[in-house]
């Protein structure tokens, strides 16, 4: 599919059944004409035996993205990656408007959605902005707040 070769720094799960001891979720992928890339696809498809057994289901989880254009469909990736979740029972956690102020910016370019945080990536060479930085940390310590609360139930 001529996808970049994976960074050898980031750690890779053995197997999809390592997600079973997860407490909770951010998936994070590339945007491929509106949904996830077919890569995202096949690593959820390849969590059959965990959707049969619903082996996820209650799991919170959330997603952040990233586009190569402005109308590269963040909103959308993620909306449609949402069916993903609900075959498995999960529970999606968006950030919504909790960025505050910062979600209505409009002097500098900022990817981002209410479904989660987002980055334009153009050809690869563009580096995230300050904001879609503070954004992507907001999502991450909102779900790690989301997980804990969920855990005192």
């Amino acid at each position: 599919m001529r996808a970049p070769s994976k960074d050898d720094e980031i750690v890779e799960i053995p197997s999809v059944h390592e997600l079973e001891t997860a407490d909770g979720f951010l998936f994070g992928f590339p945007t491929r004409y509106g949904s996830m890339a077919a890569q995202m696809k096949a690593f959820f498809d390849s969590t059959g035996q965990l959707w049969r057994d619903q082996k996820l289901a209650g799991k919170p989880a959330g997603f952040f993205v990233s586009t190569g254009t402005q109308g590269g469909g963040q909103e959308t990736t993620a909306w449609t990656a949402i069916t993903q979740l609900a075959h498995h029972g999960m529970l999606f956690v968006p950030i919504g408007y909790t960025f505050g102020a910062n979600m209505f910016k409009m002097d500098s370019i900022r990817g981002g959605t209410p479904y989660g945080a987002g980055v334009f990536a153009g050809d690869g060479t563009r580096e995230p902005s300050e904001t879609e930085l503070a954004l992507a940390e907001h999502q991450g310590k909102y779900m790690a707040d989301v997980v804990k609360k969920l855990a005192r139930v």
